[in-house]
């Protein structure tokens, strides 16, 4: 299952509006079959790992990310291919809340008596597919928000000088993490302000640019989408992932709407004093409130930065 969900994350930022799905298939301790998502969604990892194991599949166990689909779409259901196939037994991380398949791939495996084991890895591989998923249970995407501050928790000099508060190494990782994002956002005032390019500038990653959004009232410049408040991101069709980059205004307002579900906090051993703090109002009422909301996930130093990742609590 791990080499299945290593291989899921080759599809990262490219699958939207599918979930990034990673299979192995394994006949007499060797395996015959990788498959990940393909870009777009198509084909599907199962689909993949089959065609790879030809006829190996017969008596061979399907590990994979993400419980198969179970009704036809533009190829056979892979719940369908796995029995066609003839497998002996089928390996699933997690299940997957697509209202077309929903516990009905595991029903399809087992009322032809494959074996079919759940739950193996589940954390991690919801961890992985977490855009996918937030988006069937809350139909919105899953919301990263970035924030590169000064150690006193700065985004700027009182003069609005920003470039660049952290080093080379921390800006390739946010390249990097854009590359994983199906869409990237910032405000209004940070696109008039900086007119930022937000693409992926990292050797042999540069076609994964994410698409571009505004949060703006206004009209969008051209290679641009605007939405107009926080709570429409539920709108942004076939986006699993959203990565926020915005100033202050825009990371306070996402905070405040509850809408943030990961935290990449990148902070470079500088001082700035009197500047642009990195949040606004986020609508806390008591210090009770601001407790137990993150869960660091990650901690790591970026050349002489550091980066620390939360979940939510």
């Amino acid at each position: 299952m791990g080499a299945a969900l290593a291989l899921g994350e080759r599809g990262r930022g490219r699958t939207a509006p599918n979930p990034c799905v990673g299979c192995v298939v394994v006949r007499d301790g060797r395996v015959v079959g990788r498959g990940w998502t393909q870009p777009g969604g198509r084909p599907h990892a199962e689909a993949m790992a089959l065609d790879q194991a030809g006829d190996a599949v017969r008596g061979a166990t399907a590990y994979v990310t993400l419980e198969p689909c179970a009704q036809p779409g533009r190829g056979p259901a892979c719940a369908d291919r796995l029995v066609e196939g003839g497998v002996a037994r089928v390996v699933i991380a997690a299940g997957d809340p697509f209202p077309t398949v929903n516990g009905a791939g595991i029903a399809r495996l087992r009322a032809a008596g494959i074996p079919t084991t759940t739950g193996i890895r589940a954390d991690e591989a919801e961890a992985s597919m977490r855009g996918f998923l937030t988006r069937q249970r809350l139909g919105r995407p899953a919301v990263t928000l970035k924030l590169a501050t000064s150690t006193d928790g700065q985004i700027a000099l009182a003069n609005g000088e920003s470039r660049w508060i952290t080093g080379a190494h921390a800006r390739a990782h946010t390249h990097l993490e854009r590359s994983r994002h199906d869409a990237i956002l910032v405000g209004r005032s940070t696109l008039v302000a900086d007119n930022p390019r937000l693409d992926v500038r990292l050797p042999g990653l540069e076609d994964r640019a994410p698409r571009r959004i505004v949060l703006t009232r206004r009209a969008a410049p051209a290679g641009w989408r605007a939405i107009g408040e926080p709570a429409a991101i539920a709108g942004l069709e076939g986006v699993n992932d959203l990565m926020v980059e915005g100033g202050a205004a825009t990371a306070a307002a996402f905070l405040a709407a509850d809408l943030v579900d990961r935290l990449l906090l990148y902070r470079a051993p500088i001082l700035l004093g009197a500047g642009t703090a990195a949040l606004g109002d986020i609508g806390l009422a008591a210090l009770a409130d601001a407790h137990g909301r993150w869960r660091l996930t990650d901690s790591r130093m970026l050349g002489s930065d550091r980066l620390d990742a939360y979940v939510r609590g």
